[in-house]
């Protein structure tokens, strides 16, 4: 963590040699799209629990598509869009779902922790669903250089180019989807979700950031960058990612910097203030959530230490955004919660609340 606040602290990069990182654009095609062949375990030592999950949807596949920039295949959970009677419906908008930090690697991604809630909310709709499983700490960017494998990290990190390119010419044609679609991500992918639309004009018609940093190109957002690729272990770096903090390429995957290009789509932007709310406290761990009293208190304690200094920093963060898209002229809609911390419960609200205000209207007008 030292060398990680040192390097955020050291203040931007100044040799113009440095700063002029910007890669070349890659062709990227289409890969294919096939029903998953593999065990994908987690970091506790079972399996992925995406994988069971998402065959419990009518119309849901865990899938393995192809990508050809990272060359290999990426695991997909896939919710065809199906009318009453289970039957496919073609022609329907997708919506992309990111997950944040830890990912299906951890168990924490949006089917592990949100089934239910995903369900309620878009099980009835004639919306498709499509969640990538894998890109743990990745930012879900294009990285300038390829890190040593692990756990966590399996090869080259082309996520901009996988997600925004490679993926939707795959797997839209293979659900037979229209051309309307939206991106939405929470806490690490909050900020990721912002960049796609950013980099892709036009592309998606609406995009949901929940508990995110848009900045990452001055110190304490890099900061904040570092403290979540670090968690990858092999000693990575934001350098590893867009090169030295100030950098052309580290502006360019500065969502606040890019702000501008977010003109034209539907936006849904939140954040708490990292003050405990009530699904924070330790009677509804206990008797909602069923943990024990220890557990119930070591919950209580994390959130409220842990869980609130991260949701009190993007808070600060998404105000950022808000001052400047404001003055710009480029209407959002925000959820500025008086209380919540870095968890759950808040996120499966911004489901809900986004998807009635921003990302329906947007996917679905004549509905």
């Amino acid at each position: 963590m030292g060398e990680v606040l040192d390097n955020a602290l050291a203040g931007p990069e100044t040799d113009p040699e440095k700063l002029a990182n910007m890669p070349e654009e890659q062709e990227s095609p289409a890969g294919t799209v096939k029903p998953l062949s593999r065990s994908l375990p987690s970091t506790d030592g079972g399996e992925q629990s995406w994988i069971q999950k998402v065959k419990q949807f009518p119309g849901g596949e865990a899938l393995e598509v192809y990508s050809p920039s990272m060359e290999r295949d990426i695991p997909v959970a896939m919710i065809r869009a199906t009318d009453s009677a289970g039957k496919p419906i073609d022609n329907a908008p997708t919506y992309y779902l990111l997950n944040g930090a830890g990912g299906s690697e951890q168990n924490t991604d949006w089917l592990a922790q949100a089934a239910g809630t995903i369900y309620k909310t878009l099980g009835n709709e004639p919306v498709n669903v499509v969640i990538p499983m894998e890109g743990a700490f990745s930012y879900y960017v294009d990285w300038l250089t390829v890190p040593e494998k692990n756990r966590y990290l399996n090869g080259k990190q082309m996520w901009s180019t996988f997600l925004a390119k490679e993926l939707p010419q795959s797997i839209e044609p293979y659900m037979n989807a229209n051309d309307k679609r939206a991106v939405s991500g929470f806490s690490m992918s909050a900020t990721s979700s912002l960049l796609l639309a950013e980099h892709n004009p036009g592309f998606y018609d609406a995009v949901g950031s929940f508990s995110g940093c848009a900045a990452t190109s001055t110190p304490l957002p890099s900061f904040f960058v570092g403290l979540t690729v670090n968690r990858a272990g092999g000693g990575v770096t934001p350098e590893k990612l867009w090169g030295p903090m100030g950098s052309e390429y580290n502006r360019y995957n500065d969502a606040l910097v890019m702000a501008e290009h977010l003109r034209g789509t539907k936006l849904y932007i939140s954040s708490g203030t990292g003050l405990t709310s009530e699904t924070d406290m330790i009677g509804y761990l206990k008797n909602k959530r069923g943990l024990t009293s220890s557990q119930a208190f070591s919950n209580h304690m994390t959130l409220l230490v842990e869980g609130g200094a991260i949701e009190g920093a993007m808070n600060a963060c998404t105000h950022d955004l808000r001052a400047k898209l404001n003055a710009k002229g480029i209407p959002a809609h925000y959820n500025f919660r008086a209380t919540g911390t870095h968890s759950w419960p808040s996120w499966l609200e911004d489901m809900r609340e986004s998807w009635k205000t921003v990302i329906r209207p947007a996917l679905l007008p004549d509905a």
